[in-house]
């Protein structure tokens, strides 16, 4: 199967803050195709740099040049979505000079960039002042309850909608959505914050102050998993948890063809792990690991 031909479409975090890691695994991915599963791609790498007033869902440390990768993300056909996803936007933040820079940059992409968004202040804005980026609306908006889920869906603004990750396994709810509706689901599916967490809208909102520079206090996670920081071992145990398996076995019969991997703010040695389990045969994990230990400097300390 060509890699166009693909039935599922990966969404892999980073797009700034794991460049260097993306500059050694996309050329592995493209050249040794036959090492990973023919019926997934790559889709589209999503981020932010640092210092972005609009910035949110994580507080971003991306450092890389943004010319650089937009190139890059050019040169293997894969879709540039700037995380533009703080809650907290007022009026006066439309006028960001580096943000407006990066959507003027990125708008220029041979592959259509999106934007994933939160506030709708901001999606009015970009839907005026840059048309040839996509919206993507954004998990931080915490919607749990499935009708505010659909009504998302049904928005004609969004070529994407994240649910929240609790709604995953609503496969009753989900079954009487329209395929059309179906092709706009982007499933988050390794996430590893506590199923039943009540303070996720709160700690994102946190985010959302520090990005606009505002001296706050660390959101501190009650839940009885937020002390130990993210664990995929633990990730895997979580009742929303979407493995392989349940890709081909359960959500592409059913039609879904869209998943996000969460992981912006991990390191590249736990971004490579993610790629190993969700795209990569079993039989050429360890040529992979040996390609990208021994072509770049994984964070591994």
């Amino acid at each position: 199967m060509k890699s166009n031909e693909a039935l599922v479409h990966f969404h892999l975090p980073g797009l700034f803050e794991f460049y260097e890691f993306y500059r050694v695994f996309l050329p592995l991915f493209h050249t040794h195709r036959d090492w990973f599963y023919p019926w997934c791609d790559i889709a589209s790498i999503y981020g932010s740099p640092e210092g972005c007033l609009w910035g949110g869902g994580r507080t971003s440390d991306g450092t890389a040049d943004a010319q650089d990768v937009l190139f890059l993300m050019d040169e293997f056909g894969i879709s540039s979505r700037l995380t533009f996803s703080n809650s907290l936007l007022e009026t006066e933040h439309l006028s960001d000079k580096k943000c407006n820079s990066l959507c003027r940059l990125f708008e220029k992409s041979k592959v259509p960039g999106g934007v994933i968004v939160h506030s709708p202040l901001l999606a009015d804005y970009l839907k005026k002042n840059y048309p040839q980026l996509y919206l993507v609306s954004s998990t931080t908006k915490v919607l749990t309850d499935f009708g505010d889920f659909k009504k998302e869906l049904e928005n004609p603004d969004f070529k994407y909608v994240v649910p929240d990750f609790r709604l995953n396994k609503s496969f009753e709810k989900l079954d009487t959505l329209s395929q059309e509706e179906k092709d706009k689901v982007e499933f988050l599916c390794n996430e590893c914050c506590d199923f039943g967490c009540s303070s996720r809208k709160a700690c994102y909102e946190n985010v959302s102050r520090k990005n606009l520079g505002l001296s706050v206090p660390d959101h501190k996670c009650t839940s009885s998993l937020g002390d130990g920081g993210y664990r995929f071992s633990l990730a895997k145990k979580n009742p929303s948890f979407i493995s392989v398996d349940d890709i081909l076995n359960i959500y592409l019969p059913r039609g879904f063809s869209n998943y996000k991997i969460e992981g912006r703010g991990l390191g590249s040695a736990v971004l490579l792990e993610f790629l190993l389990y969700y795209m990569t045969k079993p039989e050429y994990q360890l040529q992979v690991r040996e390609e990208v230990y021994l072509d770049s400097m994984l964070d591994l300390f």
